[in-house]
C-alpha cells in the first residue's frame, strides 16, 4: 500500500512513521509512507496557502490550489486513482469496519488542513470521503491521519507478527475483547481465572465468548445492536442480564 500524507508539517510524521508497526511495515515491503508539504505547490510568491473567507468570518480558509496540485502531484497517470481522505470534524465516524475497508486499496491519501477550514471546491471536487475520528476539534488533521494510518497499516497481511492478532481486537467482531492474563498465574494473590489453565480448548474458547459478551453489555451495550451473536450468544446474555438483576 501506498500512503502520502499532505501537511504544512511533515516533520509531524518523522517518528510515527519510524516506530512500531508502521517502521516494520516498511521494513517487509507492506507499505510506502511519503508526506508532501503541499505548501510547496503554492504559486503565490510567498506560498500562500490560505486567505480570508468571502462573505467574512473569523480564521482563514485553505485555498484550493495548492492541494489540487499537491493531489496531481502524488497521483500517478498509469496507475490506479489513490482513495483521497479529509481529515474534518464534519466527517463520518472513523470505526474499524472503516479500517478494514482502507486496508483494501492501494493507495491512500491523506489532506491534513489547518486553520479554519477548507475551500468547498476541495470537498466537492477532490475528495471520495471525509473522516472524523472523534467529536471534538483538533489543531489540524495530522494527528487524525496517524490514528487512521495506523489503525489501517496494522490490518495489511504480514503486518503483524500473529495473523489473529487483528481478527481478535476489539471492535473487529463487533464485541469489546475478553480480558487477557499472563504469568505469573498468582500475582500478590491475584489469580489467573482457572479455565485459563485448564488446557481445555472449548472451555476457553467459551470462557472468552462469555467475558467478550460481559464486557460489551456493561461498557458498550450499543454494540449489540449491530453483532452477529449466535443462539448461544444469545442465552447467554440472557443469563447475564438476569444477573444483574438480582
Amino acid at each position: 500500500m501506498k500512503i502520502d500524507v499532505l501537511t504544512l508539517f511533515p516533520e509531524m510524521f518523522e517518528g510515527v512513521f519510524a516506530s512500531s508497526i508502521l517502521k516494520k511495515a516498511t521494513e517487509k515491503g507492506l507499505a510506502e509512507y511519503q508526506v508532501t508539504n503541499f505548501r510547496d505547490f503554492s504559486t503565490q510568491k510567498v506560498k500562500q496557502v490560505d486567505d480570508y473567507p468571502y462573505g467574512g468570518g473569523a480564521g482563514m480558509v485553505l485555498m484550493p490550489q495548492p492541494i489540487f496540485s499537491a493531489i496531481e502531484a502524488v497521483t500517478k497517470k498509469d496507475e490506479e486513482k489513490p482513495h483521497v481522505i479529509l481529515l474534518c470534524p464534519q466527517g463520518a465516524p472513523f470505526t474499524q469496519a472503516k479500517a478494514e475497508q482502507l486496508a483494501e486499496k492501494k493507495q491512500l491519501v491523506f489532506i491534513c488542513g489547518h486553520y479554519e477550514g477548507y475551500d468547498e471546491r476541495i470537498r466537492e471536487h477532490l475528495v471520495d470521503e471525509e473522516i472524523s475520528i472523534g467529536d471534538y476539534v483538533l489543531t489540524g488533521g495530522e494527528l487524525a491521519a496517524m490514528v487512521v494510518i495506523d489503525a489501517v497499516v496494522r490490518l495489511l497481511p504480514g503486518a503483524l507478527g500473529n495473523e489473529d492478532s487483528s481478527r481478535q481486537d476489539s471492535h473487529s467482531s463487533g464485541l469489546l475483547e475478553h480480558p487477557h492474563y499472563t504469568r505469573p498465574a498468582d500475582f500478590e494473590g491475584m489469580t489467573v481465572p482457572e479455565v485459563l489453565l485448564s488446557g481445555h480448548h472449548k472451555n476457553i474458547e467459551d470462557w472468552r465468548r462469555k467475558e467478550s459478551l460481559r464486557r460489551t453489555l456493561v461498557r458498550r451495550p450499543d454494540l449489540l445492536n449491530t453483532a452477529n451473536l449466535t443462539t448461544q450468544d444469545e442465552r447467554w446474555l440472557s443469563e447475564m442480564k438476569e444477573d444483574k438483576k438480582t
